[in-house]
């Protein structure tokens, strides 16, 4: 039972905790309450003891912790994949610690949240991005409420309140999708940025079965069977730049299908590059990345850019450069004109090498935003900039070097503006709902996980699986036809030959 103690002038109020501690009744900032009468002390004593023997009690002296304290020992407790603890470091350090550091637990509000919370927005971040680092705010303060160091999370949403008039103004764009030809354009393009097949393969992969980034990237060769590829694995970049194998997000391991074109030309590549095993992991990967990343300022033209401009092979341009006598002389006219067209000078714009593996950031900005969009970002001291392309071979090859934009002939147009990797994957699920395939098979694909009551009666059939395919394959020869129309012939080898054959 709660007491009071004659101190000096005043009481203060006394109660236990688990059954023998004794404590002092304090007020809000952790110091202990002075009371003028007995009856006054005792009365609060008897509340606190209350609480305590049913379980809400909390500390108001552990209360007085700084949130920076807390949070450093509240993420080094944390043992979760490394991807979430990379960007739990990121939300506390760049924008939670800059705010709540220094103030005590107890001290933190509802209005000091939303407070930070407009300081956020005002700064132009977006409501988004704001909502998921006050998300983690509130993962930190729950924890906080169950060890008792303070009695209730001032992060949380409350229903109905806070809302601002015009709310939908500050939603974000909505996500940018294409079309089964719009991905066989961008990923040709692509391929003609990077001066190989691989771009090519990897961007209709991605798009005609909705693969992550990282699940693209960590692909190995032993997934990869005939009809299908297993979804086992991820890379995920970290900030450090190095590339964490982990499972696949939310652990959506599957099996995804495959159309026939498809798994025959992921074959056919698996087989013209041989994959060897990457330095880093010491695994065995389907893709591998580009050693230069800023394609769009190498210093010359390449001699596989000879080659696509004479039509013919980088053996027989090689040959030219150095054997020309065993060249036949039409050939040899052909190959000369195109290296006096493209301005090729020997030794500054050979093959470029590969790594072992793409990085987002260079794969998105120097290959995939070029070719959805035609231009090359703004680097420093060049601003943004159309792709300047020689006309022939359509679509055009570009042009490097010094001087590219005097001799290229024209520059791309925009396929898809605003276009990102990941939206290959949202362009993916957009197909299947119009190919109309039951969400339970769409889902599966995706790696999404539906909990519904209707899910857990609807089951994927072969029937089911084998009209995706048939549907997929519908799209993707319609989309070679409306190629072909374009152009009969490509400069990417992989594209020419299905060209060709239709």
């Amino acid at each position: 039972m709660g007491f009071a103690e004659k101190r000096g002038n005043y009481f203060r109020g006394r109660f236990y905790i688990e059954g023998r501690r004794l404590r002092s009744v304090c007020d809000s900032n952790g110091r202990v309450a002075k009371f003028r009468t007995k009856r006054e002390a005792e009365r609060a004593a008897r509340a606190e003891e209350t609480k305590a023997r049913a379980g809400t009690w909390h500390d108001p002296q552990r209360g007085r912790m700084l949130f920076g304290t807390y949070a450093s020992s509240w993420y080094a407790a944390q043992d979760l994949a490394a991807s979430t603890m990379q960007n739990y470091r990121r939300h506390l350090e760049e924008h939670l610690l800059p705010e709540f550091e220094n103030s005590p637990l107890a001290d933190l509000t509802a209005a000091d949240v939303d407070s930070w919370a407009r300081k956020e927005r005002e700064r132009g971040y977006a409501d988004s991005s704001i909502a998921t680092w006050r998300g983690t705010l509130h993962l930190v303060l729950a924890d906080a409420v169950e060890e008792g160091l303070i009695g209730g999370n001032p992060a949380a949403k409350r229903r109905g309140r806070g809302k601002r008039a015009g709310r939908s103004h500050g939603r974000g764009p909505e996500k940018v999708i294409t079309d089964p030809l719009g991905i066989l354009m961008i990923a040709e393009r692509a391929s003609l940025l990077s001066g190989r097949d691989d771009e090519f393969v990897a961007i209709v992969l991605a798009g005609f079965t909705g693969l992550r980034w990282g699940e693209l990237v960590g692909l190995e060769t032993k997934f990869v069977r005939r009809g299908e590829v297993r979804v086992e694995w991820q890379l995920y970049e970290l900030d450090t730049g190095e590339l964490f194998r982990c499972p696949p997000k939310d652990d959506s391991y599957r099996t995804i299908d495959l159309p026939d074109w498809l798994s025959r030309m992921l074959t056919e590549h698996i087989a013209r590059t041989a994959p060897a095993p990457c330095e880093c992991h010491g695994r065995t990967y389907v893709f591998r990345g580009l050693r230069t990343t800023t394609v769009g300022s190498r210093s010359g033209a390449r001699l596989t850019d000879v080659a696509r401009r004479a039509e013919v092979s980088t053996g027989t341009v090689s040959n030219v450069l150095n054997r020309p006598d065993g060249v036949a002389e039409k050939t040899r006219t052909r190959v000369e004109k195109a290296i006096a067209a493209l301005g090729y000078v020997r030794g500054t714009g050979g093959p470029v090498g590969a790594a072992d593996h793409w990085r987002r950031n260079g794969f998105a900005t120097w290959l995939f935003q070029p070719a959805a969009t035609g231009w090359y970002p703004k680097k420093s001291p060049q601003p943004a900039r159309p792709v300047p392309v020689m006309a022939e071979p359509w679509p055009g090859v570009p042009a490097r070097g010094r001087g590219a934009r005097a001799r290229a002939d024209a520059s791309w147009v925009a396929v898809a503006p605003g276009l990102s990797p990941h939206g290959l994957r949202h362009s993916h699920r957009t197909l299947m709902e119009q190919l109309g395939v039951p969400a339970v098979l769409a889902d599966e694909r995706m790696g999404h996980t539906d909990t519904s009551v209707q899910r857990r009666y609807t089951h994927v059939t072969a029937e089911m699986r084998k009209g995706l395919v048939d549907a997929l394959t519908a799209s993707w020869e319609q989309a070679l036809d409306a190629r072909h129309a374009m152009s009969q012939g490509s400069p990417v080898a992989a594209l020419d030959r299905l060209l060709k054959d239709r």
